[in-house]
């Protein structure tokens, strides 16, 4: 039986690794360049655009923190991560269809290169040279693409973290595992202590008889 005392705290993810936060930070930033670039001045949807994204980036970095602690807090802000990216997608397919501009679907002779791009490229250093080159439809598009794949990153590592919690449970079960694990573990020094102490009473005991044998009578 493994005794090992499991630790209370989680280890916290890398939220810089995750390849859904990083391209969650192009998003936030093309986003940005996107609503200076191509809304007027006042548009309301500017802010409505901009803070969704910041509100998808942000959300799976304080995930990622709380998770050390409540996973259940972690699957919760991942949940509002997920939500902001799908009210940040639903902006850019309306500025899209109100524009009469094209949106790149499979057949589109774009869509191969910008599914190709998105998919190897993740942080924003291998996006923002475009951010002043590429048109309203070529960004627009881009986002949308990105929009995507970062919502089913998430749902896949959501996924995998609610198996985790249903394995191990939030803090209580872990402080409790721990509490247990700490009192087996003393458990079983005290009873190999006395086997100890029984063994080396029985060997003066032996070592007693012994002397005893070879004294002159």
């Amino acid at each position: 039986m493994d005794n090992e005392i499991r630790p209370v705290l989680r280890k916290q993810a890398n939220w810089e690794d995750l390849y859904f936060y990083q391209k969650s930070n192009v998003l936030y930033q093309l986003t940005f360049v996107f609503t200076k670039r191509f809304l007027t001045r006042g548009d309301r949807t500017i802010d409505q655009m901009v803070q969704a994204a910041r509100s998808g980036k942000q959300n799976i970095v304080e995930g990622s923190a709380d998770g050390v602690t409540s996973m259940e807090m972690e699957l919760k802000l991942l949940n509002v991560a997920r939500s902001s990216i799908k009210e940040l997608k639903e902006d850019y397919e309306d500025y899209i269809t109100s524009r009469h501009l094209q949106r790149w679907k499979p057949g589109h002779e774009r869509y191969d290169g910008m599914l190709q791009f998105c998919r190897k490229h993740n942080r924003i250093e291998d996006y923002q040279n475009y951010f002043e080159k590429w048109t309203n439809e070529e960004m627009a598009n881009i986002a949308l693409t990105l929009c995507h794949m970062v919502d089913k990153m998430m749902t896949t590592y959501q996924k995998q973290q609610e198996e985790t919690f249903v394995k191990e449970g939030g803090i209580k079960e872990r402080m409790t595992a721990a509490r247990l694990g700490y009192r087996t573990n003393q458990r079983e020094e005290i009873e190999r202590l006395k086997r100890e102490l029984e063994a080396a009473n029985r060997r003066i005991t032996e070592l007693e008889a012994m002397l005893r044998e070879k004294r002159p009578g």
